[in-house]
């Protein structure tokens, strides 16, 4: 290995240890804050000084830029989300000087898989290759070599260190007072994992051949055009028959049967309507691979298109139920991303579509469905899903005059921190004295846990220093709230029963 190499290799386990160290002061045994998102700046800065590559590689820049902005979102609100897209596009950057130009994303998920796969077993490697290295003028002495060496010294001064002990007892209570450090489990965990993504970064591996992506999704036995014909005849007849009872049930607002409730109606179909239009989207991959014989008569593609058409409507639907269910019992974290899952479900049935229609490739819709994925999860990295559903539940209750579901007071305690402006907003509107008080109860519990979180320097976070200051000033010229008689559920409080005199 030549002289430099050496140097820069040596130089990584130092970076990787700096770095686990500083992750293990800003980070272990403490409330996540602002210095998650100080920890991974310190990264993509060390991966960009000790691999110069990257600086020469557009893509690698690309990526480390993106990674520094998602560190940078983990200090305005650390997120999980937001902690995965960092780490993926710092994996993209150090990957990027050996991968190919224009790459699909079938690769790339390969790179990273591999990267991730490898990544326990790299030091270990590295170890091997590095006493297998020899240094210039001569062979380096390995560890093996120096054992006859320090044999005698060590077990001789063993000896006479016991005899020693024997002798005085001064030694000997030194000798017995000596203990091992105690290993702080948890830390040496945190280390572990710590340096292994650290090396990770700083001495990637990758391989050479990759899996190619097939064109299609395999061929089913004893399906031809006229079973292909057939069977679009009659999804397009069943899948029409369920479009036709949404229109006329939930698109029109038409009375259902007797004993059905919209919201039953909307909340039974949502989830089970989903899945039958990700089974339509696996069909269509299956059945129709490009340059098939299925693929290329005309009525079989009139009948897709229609067939995808009416599954996206039937999302469209879906969403709707998903609506109205939210207009009957409030919004959550959850329902918001089931409408967001619903909008990426119907862009991926109509890329089929646009696929099947202007012959695109394999690759190509994959890329595509990725792109948007990553774009939803980056903003979903950013906006707070909880602010939004406390939001919209207090603007639209209908104890404010809304037209949405009865204000879930449990609900908006249970989203902490996140809807403490919202409960701030909704204690200043002329409310009734009980749900005022239960009101003004969940809005000081959120209070109280982002005031801590935010009283130490390592869990603060600037969207939690907004989030305080904001709130503190709408609530600072209110009159004392009346006290709670009642849970947040507005279920009374009993009172203890009295003790009997013995």
């Amino acid at each position: 290995m030549p002289r430099t190499a050496t140097y820069s290799f040596l130089l990584k386990p130092a970076a990787a240890a700096g770095l686990v160290g500083l992750a293990d002061a800003m980070l272990f045994d403490h409330e996540v804050g602002w210095t998650l998102g100080l920890a991974a700046l310190a990264v993509p800065l060390a991966a960009l000084t000790l691999q110069p590559a990257l600086r020469r590689d557009r893509l690698a820049l690309g990526a480390l830029l993106a990674a520094s902005a998602f560190a940078l979102v983990q200090v305005e609100r650390p997120t999980l989300i937001g902690l995965l897209l960092f780490w993926t596009s710092l994996c993209i950057a150090v990957l990027a000087p050996r991968a190919g130009r224009a790459e699909d994303a079938w690769r790339w998920a390969q790179r990273l898989g591999f990267l991730g796969l490898a990544s326990p077993v790299a030091p270990w490697l590295d170890l091997v290759r590095l006493e297998k290295a020899r240094k210039r003028g001569g062979p380096r002495r390995r560890i093996r070599d120096l054992l006859p060496v320090l044999i005698l010294p060590i077990v001789g001064g063993a000896i006479f260190l016991r005899l020693f002990a024997a002798a005085n007892p001064l030694i000997e209570n030194a000798v017995e007072n000596l203990r091992l450090p105690e290993v702080d489990a948890p830390r040496a965990l945190f280390w572990i994992f710590g340096l292994i993504a650290a090396w990770a970064i700083l001495r990637p591996r990758t391989r050479r051949r990759w899996l190619p992506l097939p064109e299609g999704l395999g061929t089913l036995p004893g399906v031809g055009v006229a079973s292909v014909t057939l069977s679009l005849i009659v999804f397009n007849a069943l899948f029409a028959l369920q479009n036709g009872l949404d229109l006329a049930f939930l698109w029109s607002g038409a009375a259902l049967p007797e004993g059905t409730t919209l919201a039953e109606y909307a909340h039974r179909g949502a989830y089970p309507l989903i899945a039958t239009a990700l089974l339509a989207g696996l069909f269509v991959l299956v059945a129709l691979q490009p340059g098939s014989a299925t693929a290329q008569s005309p009525l079989i593609r009139k009948l897709v298109v229609l067939w995808i058409v009416q599954n996206i409507f039937l999302v469209a639907s879906t969403a709707l139920r998903t609506l109205d269910y939210i207009g009957a019992y409030s919004l959550t974290r959850l329902r918001i991303a089931a409408l967001i899952w619903m909008g990426l479900v119907a862009l991926g049935l109509a890329l089929i579509c646009w696929r099947l229609i202007r012959g695109k490739s394999a690759a190509w819709l994959l890329g595509t469905n990725a792109a948007a994925l990553a774009a939803v999860l980056a903003a979903s990295s950013v906006i707070d899903l909880g602010a939004v559903a406390a939001h919209w539940n207090v603007r639209h209750a209908r104890e404010v005059g809304g037209r949405g579901a009865a204000l879930d007071v449990c609900y908006l305690r249970n989203v902490g921190p996140a809807a403490l402006v919202s409960l701030a907003e909704l204690e200043r509107r002329p409310l009734p004295p009980d749900l005022r008080a239960r009101v003004a109860e969940a809005r000081q519990s959120a209070l109280e846990r982002l005031s801590i979180d935010q009283s130490h320097w390592r869990s603060w976070t600037f969207r939690g220093a907004r989030r305080l200051s904001a709130a503190n000033r709408l609530v600072e010229a209110l009159p004392p709230p009346p006290h709670a008689t009642a849970d947040c559920a507005g279920v009374p409080y009993t009172a203890p029963a009295a003790r009997r005199p013995l």
